[in-house]
C-alpha cells in the first residue's frame, strides 16, 4: 500500500484532509463495500497515487461508515471523488472513469513545474533585473510550453522592454484560447499604448493644444503620453473632450481608446472609482 493512500474517518477529515491539502493536493474518494463502480475505481485511485509519490494524496471515506460526513460534504452518489486544494474543495467527479481521465483529473490540480520559476521572474522584474526575468520565464515556457500565465507575464515583459512585435506574436497566439481573458485584453491595451504613445513631446503637444484646444490630433497623442506615464485622469480627460468634440474622429479613435484604458485599468481596485466615473462621463456624452 503507498504512504500517500490512506484511509480517513470523520475525526480525521480536518488533519488529513484539509490541513494537508494546504500544502498538496487532496483526493478524497467516498466509497462503499457494496459499491461495484468504487471497486472498479479504488485501485486507479491507488496506483495513481503510488505513481505520483506524493504528488498527490488520497484519503479513502466509507462512506457508510461516515454518513453524516458524506451527507455534509454533498455526496449524492458513490464513487465520489472530490478534490480540495488549499482547504476548499475545487473539483470532483462522480463515477468509476477509465484511468487517463483520471490522470487527467489530478494533472489539472497539480502545480505547474513553471510555478517557481515564474515566480522567480516576477521577483527579478520587482527588483529591476528584466533580463534575469526573461531568461526565467524562458525556462518556464520550456518546463510548461502551455503554461498560459507564463506566456502573458512574458508579453508584459516584452512590452516593457520595447519589443512590441514579439509582445503581439504572443498575444496574437493565446487570442482564441486564453483562458484569462481579461489580462489579455488588458495586455493587448497596454501594447497599443505603447506603440501609440512612445517618444511623444508633451510640452510641444500642450503648446499645441494651448493654441487651439481643437487640435484633436494633439490631444489623442498627448492622451497616449500621459497614459502612458501614468496619469490616468489626464488621459482621461483628454479623450472625454475629444469625444465631446467630435465622437466619430478617426473612426471614433478617442472612444476606443477610453475603452482600452477602462481594460487597462479595470483588474486593479485603486481605479475602481476613476474608471466608473469616466465609464459614465463617456456614456453620457454618447447618449
Amino acid at each position: 500500500m503507498s504512504p500517500h493512500a490512506f484511509d480517513v474517518s470523520a475525526t480525521e477529515f480536518q488533519e488529513k484532509v484539509l490541513a494537508a491539502s494546504r500544502h498538496v493536493p487532496v483526493l478524497v474518494d467516498f466509497w462503499a463495500e457494496w459499491c461495484a463502480p468504487c471497486r472498479q475505481l479504488k485501485p486507479v485511485l491507488e496506483k495513481l497515487a503510488a505513481e505520483y509519490g506524493g504528488r498527490f494524496l488520497l484519503a479513502k471515506i466509507n462512506s457508510d461508515q461516515n454518513q453524516e460526513l458524506a451527507g455534509q460534504c454533498g455526496v449524492r452518489g458513490i464513487p465520489n471523488v472530490k478534490a480540495f486544494v488549499g482547504g476548499h474543495l475545487v473539483d470532483e467527479f462522480t463515477g468509476a472513469l477509465p484511468e487517463a481521465q483520471v490522470r487527467a483529473f489530478i494533472d489539472k490540480l497539480l502545480p505547474s513545474p513553471a510555478e517557481p520559476l515564474r515566480v522567480a521572474a516576477r521577483e527579478a522584474r520587482a527588483s529591476g533585473e528584466a533580463e534575469l526575468a526573461l531568461s526565467l520565464l524562458d525556462d518556464a515556457l520550456q518546463a510548461d510550453p502551455s503554461n498560459e500565465a507564463v506566456q502573458l507575464d512574458m508579453a508584459e515583459l516584452r512590452i516593457d522592454a520595447g519589443q512590441l512585435d514579439a509582445a503581439r506574436a504572443l498575444l496574437d497566439a493565446l487570442e482564441h484560447t486564453a483562458r484569462d481573458g481579461a489580462r489579455l485584453q488588458a495586455l493587448r491595451a497596454r501594447l497599443r499604448l505603447v506603440a501609440a504613445g512612445g517618444g511623444a513631446d508633451t510640452v510641444a503637444l500642450q503648446a499645441r493644444i494651448a493654441t487651439n484646444g481643437d487640435d484633436l490630433d494633439a490631444r489623442l497623442q498627448l492622451a497616449n503620453a500621459l497614459a502612458l506615464a501614468g496619469d490616468y485622469r489626464a488621459a482621461l480627460e483628454h479623450l472625454l473632450a475629444i469625444v465631446r468634440r467630435d465622437r466619430k474622429w478617426q473612426d471614433e479613435a478617442a472612444r476606443k481608446a477610453m475603452l482600452d484604458l477602462f481594460s487597462l485599468l479595470g483588474g486593479d481596485a485603486q481605479f475602481d472609482d476613476l474608471v466608473r466615473e469616466f465609464r459614465i462621463a463617456l456614456a453620457r456624452t454618447l447618449n
